[in-house]
């Protein structure tokens, strides 16, 4: 998914770009000196490309890039032209696959074929109990588990916390069976019927955390191994194929 502006410029480069000149190239470390001009800035949110004097900058799975005197940032794909290998794209991957790979799995609801070997591929799904297109994916689970595809669930309440979608994600994962909870808050429009209420700690906060900085605007959002973010609702066929065609590129 392309984003002309990412969030990081909007916050991070206007003070970066009002004024602030950075330290010469020429110091023992570039990454710091630059880092040390961008509000919120890390030498470690900060990489090398293969261009010189450009510098990669992100926040989260979001990316920017800066020149080595300061004097312009941009945002947009960095492309290799003699193979049109879109540079961003893959760095993009890489770092949601890493942003996936740092949460537990046992903090997720996972629908999955029930023998193991019938597995073929593994999506993260970004969901809100209250979204109809995510209601929508998850009448179809026992036919993405069917065809092979294992389903793991974060909770991704759009409305943000202190809401009705937050309290009912939570009152999913307090849930001493998370999956049959997770089902039947799916399939219910009369909320205040179902058991359970919220806990602490919960991994709500955590999911929603993760799918912002992944660059999340909607559920549900789903993650595949590769570190694609396919935007919304893929019906189970459809899924399969992207998974099938993700392989074989």
């Amino acid at each position: 998914m392309k984003r002309l502006l990412p969030s990081l410029l909007a916050i991070s480069l206007v003070s970066f770009l009002a004024g602030h000149g950075l330290a010469s190239a020429a110091s023992a470390d570039p990454l710091e000196a630059i880092a040390a001009k961008i509000p919120g800035a890390k030498a470690s949110d900060l990489r090398t490309t293969p261009i010189p004097n450009i510098y990669e900058y992100r926040r989260g799975a979001e990316l920017a890039y800066v020149t080595s005197d300061g004097r312009y940032a941009f945002a947009g794909d960095l492309y290799q032209l003699d193979d049109n290998t879109n540079l961003s794209d893959t760095r993009r991957r890489e770092l949601r696959r890493a942003m996936l790979g740092a949460l537990a799995e046992s903090s997720m609801v996972v629908f999955a074929p029930r023998d193991p070997k019938d597995i073929k591929y593994t999506v993260t799904v970004f969901t809100d109990m209250d979204c109809s297109y995510c209601r929508a994916l998850h009448k179809q689970i026992d036919e993405y588990n069917r065809l092979g595809i294992r389903v793991r669930y974060l909770a991704f309440p759009r409305s943000g916390p202190n809401t009705p979608s937050w309290t009912r994600a939570e009152m999913v994962w307090c849930a001493p069976d998370r999956n049959a909870m997770l089902t039947r808050v799916k399939q219910s429009e009369m909320y205040s019927t179902l058991p359970g209420k919220p806990c602490t700690p919960n991994p709500v906060a955590e999911h929603y955390a993760l799918g912002k900085a992944i660059g999340l605007t909607g559920t549900p959002g789903i993650l595949t191994e590769s570190g694609d973010l396919l935007p919304g609702y893929v019906p189970p066929k459809d899924l399969l194929a992207e998974l099938k065609g993700a392989a074989a590129r």
